[in-house]
């Protein structure tokens, strides 16, 4: 493996995008870089529904999210970055995987890591996704429904991140 290999994992909220991302870097001794939003929130000491409330609104909160993000994952050394639109932004990046994971089992996994209750959090999480698409659509001209080019692609819903994981690991031998 390159030392400085750079790798994009992209997914919609709930995907295990963060665990992944992490477990993947920790794994290979790399840079974990995830920032994101809730990145944002904290040190702007406000909540993430108020930074998406302003998202919706002003273009600032994504392009600083996405181009702190893209800055840091291109500084010196390997990394793997973690976000919605890494595999869309980091387009020299040496390895694109996207998780594509069911809207059900997204919302498990919401509600297991942040709490709530399954009926308002799916419906939160289908707002969140439309606005999402919308907003990079407009903002970047990226269709977050075309991850087509990804070099890997994996179904998420039924499997272990640690076996995610080895399904990348496996890719990464084959550059």
């Amino acid at each position: 493996m390159k030392k400085d290999i750079r790798i994009a994992i992209s997914g919609r909220s709930g995907c295990g995008n963060t665990t992944i991302s992490k477990m993947l870097a920790d794994t290979l001794n790399l840079r974990f870089i995830n920032f994101t939003f809730r990145s944002l929130a904290i040190e702007h000491n406000i909540d993430l529904k108020k930074i998406l409330e302003l998202a919706a609104s002003d273009d600032f909160w994504d392009k600083e999210v996405d181009t702190r993000q893209v800055k840091i994952a291109r500084e010196e050394g390997g990394c793997v970055l973690g976000s919605r639109l890494a595999i869309w932004m980091l387009n020299d990046a040496d390895l694109k995987v996207y998780l594509n994971v069911s809207h059900k089992v997204r919302v498990e996994r919401i509600v297991e890591r942040e709490g709530g209750n399954h009926a308002e959090v799916s419906e939160f999480t289908v707002e969140r996704d439309k606005q999402d698409h919308d907003r990079y659509l407009r903002i970047y001209g990226i269709n977050t429904d075309d991850y087509s080019f990804a070099d890997l692609i994996v179904d998420a819903d039924n499997i272990s991140p640690q076996e995610i994981t080895g399904m990348i690991i496996s890719k990464i031998k084959e550059l």
